[in-house]
């Protein structure tokens, strides 16, 4: 199992993450409508550009917009969510020498493990306030499935059997095991579900901005009619 996890499965799973995401990309670009999204992408590609660019890196900014600057609390855990979900993935030590004896790169920089086991920990304390969020909250709660709970078990599994087996907790083997499986479940299962928001947020964001940087005031007082 362990020779199958670190082998083939590994180039399947990232085969199916990388070509998933790419094809969502794509489909979510095709499904563009200039007439039924009223937004003339193609003839205004600057402005267009522009306000995609300042939508994703406002949105990608801690407090950079109104609607992060609304919720403080729920921000923060938003962010450190997300900053311990994409680093210690991509830039732990021991991931960055599984990706060099596949592909022969790895990334310049890597976490040392102290700050690997923090941000592991970050990332597992504020999926417990998200789960927490969702059964307090009526608003939040009313709009919640179980669906989004195995959303939340998805994306933190890894990070807890990755803990168990960095601290050794009973069977070193069954943790790293069950480490790589989730790590590779992960991989298979997030272009088809809501996961693939890691590259359709960019998507989305760049369109709502192409759409305020051309048509809701971007080309205000152009020769642009509406």
């Amino acid at each position: 199992m362990y020779e199958i996890l670190t082998g083939p499965m590994i180039w399947l799973s990232l085969s199916v993450f990388v070509i998933g995401m790419a094809v969502r990309a794509v489909l979510y670009i095709r499904g563009l409508n200039w007439q039924l999204d009223r937004v003339a992408y193609r003839a205004h590609p600057k402005a267009g550009m522009k306000g995609a660019a300042r939508s994703i890196f406002y949105w990608l900014l801690p407090f950079g917009t109104r609607s992060w600057q609304k919720q403080p609390v729920m921000t923060v855990i938003f962010f450190v969510f997300h900053i311990g979900a994409i680093c210690v993935p991509l830039f732990l030590f021991a991931h960055n020498m599984i990706l060099k004896d596949m592909m022969g790169i790895s990334f310049p920089f890597t976490l040392n493990l102290c700050l690997a086991d923090i941000l592991s920990w970050a990332v597992i304390v504020c999926a417990i306030f998200l789960i927490l969020r969702r059964i307090s909250l009526p608003e939040v709660r009313i709009m919640t499935t179980t669906y989004d709970y195995f959303i939340i078990f998805l994306a933190v599994a890894p990070f807890v059997t990755g803990l168990f087996a960095r601290y050794q907790v009973g069977d070193d083997p069954f943790w790293y095991t069950m480490h790589l499986l989730c790590g590779e479940l992960f991989l298979l299962l997030a272009p088809f579900t809501k996961m693939s928001h890691i590259i359709l947020f960019f998507m989305s964001r760049a369109q709502l901005g192409m759409d305020f940087g051309i048509k809701r005031g971007g080309l205000k007082g152009s020769n642009v009619t509406w």
